[in-house]
C-alpha cells in the first residue's frame, strides 16, 4: 500500500461513479472519455490485485493494525470494483457456464452499490495516500 495504490483506488472510484463525478465537475468529461476505453482492463487488473491483497491480509492477520485494516478494506473495495468494471474482460477468458452464472449473480448483487463503492474507493484512496505519508508506507 502506498501512494500509487491510493491513486489507483481513486481512479477506480472515478470510473465506477462517473455520473456522480460529472454532476459535480462537468469539465471532467474529457478526462473520463480518455480512460473509458481501458475501463475493462483496469477493472480486471484491479480485481486480481484486490484478491491478492485480501489473501495477503488473511495470511498476515497477526499484523492487525490500522495499516492492516487499510490494506484489507482497500483490497476488498478494489476487488469488488475491479470485478464490476472488468466483467467483460473476464467473460472473454472464462468458458465454464457455471462460473459465468456465478459471476453474473455476483455482478447483479454488486451493481446497485457501484456508485457507493466508487465514492468509498475515492475516500479510501485518499486515506491510503495520507496514510502512506503518515506511516511511511510508500
Amino acid at each position: 500500500m502506498g501512494l500509487m495504490n491510493g491513486i489507483w483506488l481513486m481512479l477506480l472510484g472515478v470510473l465506477a461513479a462517473p455520473s456522480l463525478i460529472l454532476s459535480k465537475r462537468p469539465d471532467a468529461a474529457q478526462a473520463l472519455a480518455k480512460i473509458a476505453p481501458y475501463q475493462g482492463w483496469i477493472g480486471a487488473v484491479s480485481a486480481l490485485w484486490g484478491v491478492w491483497g485480501v489473501i495477503w491480509s488473511v495470511l498476515n492477520i497477526k499484523w492487525v493494525s490500522i495499516f492492516w485494516a487499510t490494506i484489507l478494506a482497500a483490497s476488498l473495495v478494489q476487488a469488488a470494483l475491479g470485478l464490476l468494471l472488468g466483467v467483460g474482460v473476464f467473460k472473454t477468458f472464462i468458458k465454464d457456464e457455471r462460473a459465468l452464472v456465478k459471476m453474473d449473480d455476483t455482478i447483479a448483487r454488486l451493481a446497485p452499490k457501484q456508485g457507493q463503492l466508487g465514492l468509498v474507493a475515492i475516500g479510501l484512496g485518499l486515506w491510503v495516500i495520507i496514510a502512506s505519508f503518515m506511516f511511511k508506507l510508500a
